[in-house]
């Protein structure tokens, strides 16, 4: 209960609500629900709390505008889709917000606004320049241009890297559900919401393996993933069911209400949830056990002696993963050599980079001061 009392505190929060949220079954907007859930923002807002608010729903609403039953499967349908929704989503939460004399701003975000760090920095001024106007963000996946996030992306994930770009103090994820049970609630009469998780085990994702409702991308697999990073970052993470009558007043009040994701102590730095989760590794390195010890237990840095094997191609800079033999992410950091430099001097001694290469900048593959344990 320690950590539910903590929620009280929040000052900066991101709230993330599911196409099951704003639809009805059919497809259909759930008035009623958007404007409970706006009501509740409109009100922590007034108390002086700053909201962001991720919403999914922009193809779901496209469908439903152009009367289909279901969502189409290919993808410029889906995207043709997104870019009727968006507007329409955008107009509604502008209706319901203004009855509270609330303003909002759209922001659409793709996964390249993450990767490049000037870009990621650039995303979080603005984002946070939107709040100290008092405004309320509302954002979503650019599903109009973005395929790889219509295929297999989720605005769940997606809120858990905002959360970060703003150094949130907590993450809510609105959903159908009331939490994360130990087996699927929908099959199991014996199955058991659990309050509090503080490790997410290879079991809780197999059992959570379920694509949800019929408009959305996610299930609570994806919820899962968004734990990890928001716990990895040291920001709690509450999933709960948005019927809950006042779930937002209820969950910051600290009552029992939900699965509370437990984060770390320590908060990472920006540059830290960039290298971790902001940018896409553009290639990887394996090493062996003994290297693999001095990065994770150790705290060292990464020399070529350790290194194995070197996968993809990349840059001086690029963010790239390490991984161990078996293939399993340990760490990411910013490789001082690029891929074909990497690979002549891996399994070599500091003393013979000069050698090989012709000059030395570096003794180190990937300095400790821009590296991130923990793996994905």
């Amino acid at each position: 209960m320690e950590w539910r009392s903590r929620l009280k505190d929040s000052r900066r929060i991101v709230i993330k609500v599911g196409t099951s949220t704003l639809t009805y079954p059919n497809g259909k907007a759930n008035y009623a629900r958007m404007e409970s859930l706006v009501r509740e923002i409109a009100d922590l807002h007034n108390r002086g709390i700053e909201v962001v608010l991720v919403s999914s729903g922009a193809i779901g609403t496209g469908a439903n505008r152009m009367g289909l039953a279901d969502v189409p499967r290919t993808l410029p349908q889906k995207q043709a889709l997104a870019a009727i929704g968006q507007g329409v989503l955008l107009h509604m939460y502008e209706k319901l917000f203004g009855e509270y004399h609330q303003t909002v701003a759209q922001v659409l975000l793709t996964r390249e606004d993450l990767d490049e760090r000037l870009r990621y920095l650039n995303a979080t001024n603005t984002l946070l320049s939107i709040l100290n106007y008092g405004v309320i963000p509302i954002i979503n996946e650019n599903d109009t241009v973005v395929v790889e996030e219509i295929k297999f992306g989720d605005n769940d994930t997606l809120s858990s890297l905002v959360a970060g770009l703003v150094d949130a103090d907590l993450l809510i994820i609105l959903s159908d559900v009331d939490g994360l049970y130990d087996a699927d609630p929908r099959g199991n009469e014996d199955a058991a919401l659990l309050s509090v998780v503080e490790a997410i085990t290879e079991d809780m994702e197999e059992k959570s393996r379920n694509r949800g409702f019929a408009f959305s991308s996610g299930g609570m697999l994806t919820k899962l993933h968004a734990a990890r990073v928001c716990m990895s970052a040291g920001i709690p993470m509450v999933v709960a069911n948005s019927s809950a009558e006042h779930v937002l007043n209820r969950i910051l009040a600290g009552e029992e209400l939900g699965t509370l994701f437990v984060p770390r102590d320590r908060r990472m730095h920006a540059r830290e949830k960039w290298i971790s989760f902001g940018a896409k590794p553009q290639g990887s390195v394996v090493i062996d056990e003994g290297a693999a010890n001095a990065l994770t237990a150790r705290g060292k840095s990464l020399l070529p002696s350790g290194v194995q094997e070197v996968q993809g191609e990349f840059e001086r800079g690029a963010v790239i993963a390490i991984r161990d033999r078996q293939g399993k992410e340990l760490a990411r950091g910013l490789s001082n050599y690029s891929a074909a430099e990497t690979r002549l001097i891996a399994g070599k001694q500091c003393s013979e980079i000069e050698t090989v290469l012709g000059d030395k900048d570096y003794d180190e593959v990937i300095h400790r001061n821009t590296l991130w344990v923990g793996g994905n």
